[in-house]
């Protein structure tokens, strides 16, 4: 691969920085795709994943692009938020970390242009004045944001990490969260499991069942158990309607680094999971793009609702 984990890019030159960055997104993508059957894929993608992890609220593009410039963030801010908000300074002479902001403002109801935009455009609508309209997202911008390690001043707040390291408290607050995934989930006692090796199982909802049901074999390890856990509730929430058994160690993959990155946020030590890439060796780069959009969201909706049952 043309990309290398010790490698970053950045983004300088004001006139080309948007193009730059677009770019350096897809070449990621291409080059990942390309280079599915080696070792090295793997390990771009779990960094990536642990990236992820870190940023869970991101898009897959800004989690990328924060990967490309400094593998090693944790926390990002923008330049005024860290002096404001956590009373920090960024250190002179640091290269900012480019991302992509949205831009919200008045939008054309008709064709949800930004007015300036609007008025350049075909759109013949003219029923309310711009001033009328409602804000929406109407695109994005590059903006600058510092990682806490380029920054000095008083120390951050700690951080909750899901459960305190206790993952018994962990499987309580997942399986609390069942009902608002739309998902049916059992804990089955180990002497009454019926499905072999298999740690966890999905089943779609079927003629007596109006939702996904997963059931997963209860076991010491609270924290392999919380994994497992999340790696069905993937399946639930994007496997529902897959059919083609080519699919099938593709979705594994997908359903593993959901996984990967909620049990990296919680706190728990998911270092053991595997990546077999070369399972997406004749993707597209669309369709992997589809795929790390797919494992984005949906471990943000898992932790988005774990932080719910917490708070």
């Amino acid at each position: 691969m043309a990309t290398t984990s010790d490698s970053s890019v950045s983004f300088d030159q004001t006139d080309t920085r948007s193009d730059e960055m677009n770019s350096t997104i897809e070449q990621w993508i291409d080059d990942l795709v390309a280079g599915v059957d080696d070792a090295q894929a793997s390990e771009e993608f779990q960094e990536w994943l642990d990236i992820q992890s870190r940023f869970h609220d991101y898009s897959y593009r800004n989690t990328l692009l924060i990967k490309r410039q400094c593998p090693g963030a944790t926390r990002v801010a923008g330049y005024r938020t860290w002096q404001e908000e956590f009373d920090r300074h960024v250190r002179e002479g640091e290269s900012a970390i480019w991302i992509w902001a949205p831009i919200i403002t008045k939008q054309c109801p008709e064709c949800e242009n930004s007015p300036s935009y609007h008025a350049d455009s075909d759109c013949a609508y003219d029923e309310t004045p711009p001033e009328e309209w409602s804000e929406g997202l109407v695109g994005f911008t590059p903006a600058p944001v510092f990682d806490v390690s380029q920054t000095d001043g008083e120390p951050l707040p700690e951080l909750d990490t899901e459960a305190t390291g206790e993952a018994d408290d962990l499987v309580a607050h997942l399986t609390a969260i069942a009902d608002d995934l739309d998902v049916t989930v059992r804990i089955v006692p180990e002497g009454e499991w019926t499905h072999g090796e298999a740690r966890g199982i999905y089943q779609r909802s079927g003629f007596a069942e109006t939702r996904p049901r997963i059931e997963v074999r209860d076991r010491e390890n609270d924290a392999d158990l919380a994994r497992t856990v999340i790696h069905e509730y993937a399946h639930a929430l994007l496997h529902c309607d897959v059919d083609d058994a080519t699919e099938r160690s593709k979705r594994e993959v997908e359903a593993e680094a959901v996984a990967y990155v909620g049990g990296r946020y919680c706190g728990l030590d998911t270092s053991g999971s595997a990546f077999y890439l070369a399972s997406w060796g004749a993707d597209d780069p669309d369709v992997v793009r589809d795929r790390l959009k797919r494992i984005s969201r949906t471990a943000e909706k898992v932790i988005d609702l774990l932080e719910t049952v917490k708070s």
